[in-house]
C-alpha cells in the first residue's frame, strides 16, 4: 500500500470507528498494522481531571506589551485570515480558547476557531484532513503516539523560523522548551513534529494531615508507599483508605498505573531484544506488589480511570495517589473538593531497582514518572500556513504559557523559563489554581519520566490486551501472577509478530 492509499484507508477506518461502525478492540488492532499509535484514545473514554482557574483576577493578566506590538506588526497582512484547529480537551487549549485568543484576534485582525472535541475526534478530523490535503484545519494537535503517522504532514519549526525571518518572534527561543519533552513527545527520528504543547505526567500526591496524625513521612520508596498506606487503612478504614489506584479493567488507565509499578520495582515491558519481560522475575514482583497495594485501595478500584481515582482524593476517601499532576490544583480548590490545603505534592517513590533504556525494546524509557502529552504543529496542507505559524509561536511562546499556567493551572508548562515565571511563582499558595506543584513536576519531567515503548502494535497492546489481562487477573481469573503475566507475554508476542 502507497502512503496516499495508507492515509486514506486510515482516515475511512478513523471515520467509521467514530461513527460507531467499528468497535474499540479492531480499530486499534487495524490502526496498529496502519502504523498509527493510537495509546492515547484510551484517555479518549474519561475526561482529563483539570479544571479552569478563575482565582487570579483578569487585570492581572494580560499578554506582555512586547508580544502584543510584534502580534500587530507581524499580523496586519493576515488579517481577516480564519485559523482552524482540532485538539483535545487541555489546560493550555482551553485557557486560549475561552480567555486567550481575543488577545491574539484584536492585534492581528485574524480569527482562531478552536474545535474542543474528544481524542479520537480530533484523531477523526486530523487523518480526514491529511489524507484529503485539504487544508480543512491549519493547526494540528497531535499526540504523543501519533508523531510517527504525521511527522511528514507538518512543518518542522526549526525549518519555519529559518525560512520566514520575518515572521519570527522576538525571543522565541526554541531551545527553552524542556529536553526531554522534545525528545519524548515532539521528535521523530530527526524531524521535530511541531513543539511540546501539554505535559501531563504522574507525580505523588498525598494527605498531609493524615500522614501527620499517623506519624507517617511522605514515602520516598515503594516500599514507604505500601506500608503507609497499609497503616492508613488499617487504622481509619472503612471511611478512609491509604491509597486510590486507577484499575478500571481493560482500560487504558489501569496499564499506565501498572507500567509505574512495573518500571519502579525494576521490570520492563521489553527487553532490549524486543521480547516481552513483564513475566520475568522483576515483573512478578511487580504484580504482586500492585496486588498487595489494590488490598489498601477502597472497594470498587475495579471500575475506576484516573476520574475515580482523583474522586477518591477529593472526596477524602483516600490517603494518596500516583497519578497526573493536573489534578493537584483542583483538590486545592475549595469550592469543589473536601481537601482544599491538605494535599502536598512530591516526586514519586524511588524505584526498588530501574532498568536503562539500553536494556528495553521500543524506545522504552522505564521511570515511575509515567507520562503523556503533545505537540502543537504548523498543517503543510494549511492555506494560510504563515498565518497559522504567527499564531502557534503566539500559543507557545513563553509568555502566553506563563498566562496558560496561571489561568488554567494543572499540566506543567513545557518551557524552562515558565516554572520561574513571576505570574505562576506568585500562584504557588494554597488555593484555587495553585501552582505549587510545578517544582515537582518540574523536577519529575527531569530526572523521574517514564515513557512507553514506541511501536505500532503498541495501541492494541496498551489498551486492550494488557489492561484486559491485568483486569481478568484482578478478577481472579488467574491461578497466579506468574499465569496472568505468561498469558498476556503470549497475547503480545503473536500481536508483535502479525
Amino acid at each position: 500500500m502507497n502512503e496516499r492509499d495508507r492515509k486514506s484507508y486510515l482516515a475511512a477506518v478513523t471515520d467509521r470507528f467514530v461513527r460507531g461502525g467499528m468497535d474499540r478492540r479492531e480499530f486499534l488492532r487495524v490502526a496498529g498494522k496502519l502504523g498509527l499509535g493510537a495509546t492515547a484514545l484510551g484517555m479518549g473514554f474519561g475526561n482529563r481531571p483539570f479544571m479552569l482557574n478563575k482565582a487570579v483576577a483578569q487585570e492581572q493578566l494580560k499578554p506582555s506589551a512586547d508580544v502584543m506590538a510584534w502580534l500587530k506588526d507581524v499580523g496586519k497582512p493576515f488579517a481577516g485570515t480564519t485559523l482552524k484547529l482540532a485538539t483535545e480537551s487541555t489546560p493550555p487549549s482551553n485557557a486560549i480558547n475561552s480567555q486567550l485568543k481575543q488577545y491574539f484576534e484584536e492585534a492581528t485582525g485574524i480569527k482562531v476557531e478552536i474545535e474542543v472535541l474528544p481524542l479520537e475526534q480530533v484523531l477523526q478530523k486530523l487523518t480526514l484532513d491529511v489524507a484529503s490535503s485539504l487544508g480543512t484545519y491549519d493547526l494540528y494537535y497531535i499526540d504523543q503516539s501519533w508523531s510517527a503517522s504525521f511527522s511528514k504532514d507538518v512543518f518542522d519549526p526549526r525549518e519555519q523560523i529559518e525560512a520566514n525571518a520575518e515572521l519570527a518572534m522576538p525571543n522565541y527561543n526554541i531551545d527553552d522548551f524542556l529536553p526531554a519533552l522534545v525528545d519524548g513527545i515532539s521528535k521523530y527520528e530527526d524531524r521535530w513534529v511541531g513543539v511540546p504543547y501539554d505535559i501531563p505526567i504522574f507525580i505523588m500526591i498525598y494527605r498531609k494531615d493524615i500522614y501527620e496524625k499517623l506519624g507517617l513521612k511522605a514515602p520516598t520508596t515503594f516500599e514507604e508507599l505500601l506500608n503507609n498506606s497499609a497503616t492508613i487503612t488499617k487504622e481509619m478504614g472503612p471511611t478512609t483508605f491509604g491509597y486510590a489506584g486507577q484499575m478500571k479493567s481493560g482500560h487504558y488507565a489501569l496499564e499506565c498505573e501498572w507500567t509505574s509499578m512495573l518500571w519502579g520495582n525494576g521490570g520492563s515491558i521489553f527487553s532490549a531484544d524486543k521480547k516481552f519481560v513483564g513475566n520475568d522475575e522483576r515483573g512478578i514482583a511487580a504484580l504482586d506488589y500492585y496486588t498487595k497495594l489494590k488490598a489498601t485501595m477502597p472497594p470498587g478500584v475495579d471500575g475506576w480511570t484516573w476520574d475515580g481515582q482523583g474522586q477518591a482524593v477529593a472526596q477524602g476517601v483516600a490517603a494518596s495517589m500516583l497519578s497526573w499532576g493536573e489534578f493537584f490544583p483542583y483538590f486545592d480548590d475549595a469550592s469543589q473538593t473536601k481537601v482544599s490545603g491538605l494535599c502536598e505534592a512530591v516526586i514519586p517513590p524511588q524505584p526498588i531497582a530501574l532498568r536503562k533504556p539500553s536494556e528495553c525494546g521500543y524506545g522504552e524509557i522505564p521511570g515511575v514518572g509515567h507520562q503523556g502529552g503533545s505537540s502543537l504543529a504548523v498543517s503543510r496542507y494549511s492555506k494560510s500556513p504563515h498565518a497559522a505559524w504567527i499564531f502557534m509561536q503566539w500559543a507557545t511562546c513563553a509568555d502566553t504559557q506563563a498566562l496558560i499556567t496561571a489561568l488554567g493551572g494543572g499540566t506543567g508548562p513545557t518551557r524552562a523559563s515558565v516554572y520561574d515565571d513571576p505570574r505562576v511563582v506568585a500562584n504557588a499558595r494554597v488555593g484555587a489554581g495553585t501552582t505549587r506543584h510545578l517544582p515537582v513536576v518540574r523536577e519529575t519531567i527531569a530526572k523521574y519520566m517514564g515513557s512507553e515503548p514506541d511501536l505500532p502494535q503498541w495501541a492494541q497492546i496498551s489498551s486492550d490486551t494488557i489492561p484486559v489481562g491485568l483486569g481478568k487477573y484482578f478478577a481472579g481469573n488467574y491461578g497466579s501472577s506468574k499465569e496472568a503475566m505468561d498469558d498476556i507475554g503470549a497475547q503480545i508476542e503473536t500481536i508483535v509478530q502479525g
